[in-house]
């Protein structure tokens, strides 16, 4: 008695189901798919800023020395294109002076127009800046030390020597780095490789910047990184008011041409075994069959119809609602 009242509530609880499911799938929303003028296709990106490397300059004697005055005495200071960083004492660039003046003295008697070029180019060639080969020539004396200037505008982002240093030739006493154009590296997934192509727009919003910045797309390295699937996409980002520093993590929206697309927001898309479905609406009310299209993503939240489907005919609204229906279960999408 007990079994036959279990397998009574049992049948019961199922036929409850059924209707219930029944009255859902009547209140199912429908939509055709949209057709979207001047519309474009997004797609989002993350990365992150860093130094643009032509635009680094390393400061290496090409003469060994001690350091007299030290004016760049600080990490990140800002100096300008021949601003002094440091005074020096050299004595392979003394006698070099020495013999320039040497040469315009041995110049004043005989003529040794050769001598003194020569001499004149030893000092460059040491490195010597231009307004101190300027002053010897003038003065016909020699100062004792040589300042080193900045080759360019930026900052000094490396500094190996403080006062009273001594350095051998070759050895790097600063790196400046100059920030007007910074470069974004943005990590495209390798299915989106061959989309690159098409995107001619790319806003990048940065930690602690309030507004958007246009970049151009520069370069895609030839190498994906193994370990995240990712290749390295390089964006060029004008940066004259130096705001934006290296380091600084970025989100980037990539943009294509305006153009005419057929749509259907992403709820009403299904993939299952790497095809995308859709449930068209049948003759009957409550009927709704599986269908296959072909799509590629328009934003984060559309896609775009390719093939598979017509403007005027209609699909759910929420593929995953049918996909956990009993109809479901039951063999319509399997």
């Amino acid at each position: 008695m007990k079994i036959i009242l279990f397998i009574a509530l049992l049948l019961s609880s199922v036929l409850h189901a059924e209707i219930i499911g029944v009255s859902q799938l009547f209140n199912v929303q429908t939509i055709s798919p949209t057709l979207e003028e001047n519309a474009h296709q997004s797609q989002q990106f993350l990365g992150y800023s860093v130094i643009d490397e032509s635009r680094v300059v390393d400061v290496a004697p090409r003469f060994g020395g001690f350091v007299e005055v030290l004016y760049a005495d600080r990490h990140f200071k800002k100096v300008k294109k021949g601003e002094p960083l440091v005074k020096v004492y050299s004595p392979e660039v003394l006698r070099a002076k020495e013999e320039y003046i040497n040469s315009y003295h041995y110049n004043s008697t005989r003529s040794a127009k050769a001598m003194v070029n020569s001499a004149r180019q030893k000092l460059h060639l040491l490195g010597v800046n231009d307004s101190e080969i300027k002053t010897i020539a003038k003065k016909r004396e020699a100062d004792y030390y040589t300042t080193i200037v900045s080759p360019i505008d930026g900052y000094v982002f490396m500094k190996n020597v403080n006062r009273g240093s001594a350095f051998k030739t070759g050895t790097k006493l600063f790196e400046i780095v100059n920030l007007d154009v910074i470069w974004i590296e943005a990590k495209i997934y390798t299915s989106h490789i061959s989309q690159i192509k098409n995107f001619i727009n790319f806003n990048v919003k940065l930690d602690g910047i309030l507004k958007p910045i246009s970049a151009t797309a520069e370069k895609l390295f030839e190498r994906v990184n193994p370990n995240e699937a990712t290749a390295t996409l390089r964006l060029r980002v004008e940066n004259r008011d130096n705001s934006i520093f290296p380091g600084l993590y970025a989100k980037i929206e990539a943009r294509t041409e305006v153009d005419t697309f057929l749509t259907l927001p992403r709820s009403a898309v299904m993939r299952k075994n790497n095809q995308f479905y859709v449930f068209k609406a049948g003759e009957y009310e409550g009927e709704y069959e599986p269908s296959i299209l072909e799509v590629k993503p328009l934003n984060g939240k559309k896609y775009i119809v390719l093939s598979g489907l017509e403007k005027d005919e209609k699909v759910v609204n929420n593929a995953l609602f049918l996909m956990d229906s009993d109809a479901q279960i039951n063999g319509l999408y399997e």
